[in-house]
């Protein structure tokens, strides 16, 4: 993997936790914006629920993307993968940034010439 889909992948592997704040930003100033009735709240109420989905398809995505990476490289040791599979999937929106940067940027940064 080049640095440019490294970049790329990191972008999305972030996303998860990015939107998780953003969300819970939302809904507190909606709190404060709340109206009865229809407005505003209704079209806020939509992009959420989009935007929820989709978060939610990519991290299923970047899911099984990790895990197909993990037992493809040669990065992990053996006896760890295993462990990295489980993390992976019990922890993924904390796991998947620090497995992105032990397993596929440092090796990235260690090929690089100086």
């Amino acid at each position: 993997m080049n640095k440019t889909k490294a970049i790329i992948l990191a972008a999305f592997t972030v996303w998860p936790v990015v939107y998780m704040f953003l969300f819970m930003a939302g809904i507190a100033g909606s709190m404060f914006f709340m109206r009865g009735g229809s407005g505003p709240m209704q079209g806020f109420f939509g992009v959420v629920v989009v935007l929820h989905l989709l978060t939610m398809l990519e991290m299923a995505g970047l899911l099984v993307y990790y895990i197909l990476n993990l037992f493809k490289t040669d990065a992990v040791a053996q006896d760890k993968k295993a462990l990295w599979a489980v993390v992976l999937f019990m922890g993924n929106m904390i796991a998947m940034p620090v497995y992105w940067y032990l397993y596929i940027w440092k090796p990235l940064q260690q090929d690089a010439p100086a």
